[in-house]
């Protein structure tokens, strides 16, 4: 399978499961591979202009789906910036994540996978 650029969008108090995602990709028996395209330190004034240019050059996005997701308005823009660009979009959701009105509001009615290795590969493999 050829490499993918992936952007992960994920809420910035949830650094730790971007990394856990990309950490997976990396693992030798991991069934799927990515290039991690995400933002790692937020940027100036410009920061949409940047981010905008950097999702429309991925294959897909990844979405890590959060309790927090409800209140990162930057994990916000970026899952809309990829709709509107028509870049693919997968949302997996923790554990933790309780759906709700108010999140599906903010990141319209999107399914929600469960966090797994075969969800992931076969978006990735689709893209």
């Amino acid at each position: 399978m050829a490499n993918k650029r992936i952007f992960v969008s994920f809420p910035e108090q949830d650094e730790n499961l971007r990394d856990l995602l990309v950490g997976q990709s990396k693992n030798t028996n991991s069934p799927f591979d990515f290039t991690d395209m995400s933002v790692h330190k937020p940027w100036d004034n410009a920061w949409k202009t940047k981010c905008r240019i950097k999702i429309k050059s991925c294959d897909g996005l990844i979405a890590i789906i959060t309790p927090n997701t409800l209140n990162a308005d930057g994990q916000i823009w970026e899952i809309n910036c990829a709709d509107e660009e028509d870049v693919p979009i997968l949302c997996i959701k923790t554990s933790e994540y309780i759906p709700g009105d108010k999140t599906k509001a903010k990141i319209g009615n999107r399914r929600k996978f469960n966090w797994d290795w075969d969800t992931i590969k076969n978006f990735i493999e689709g893209l």
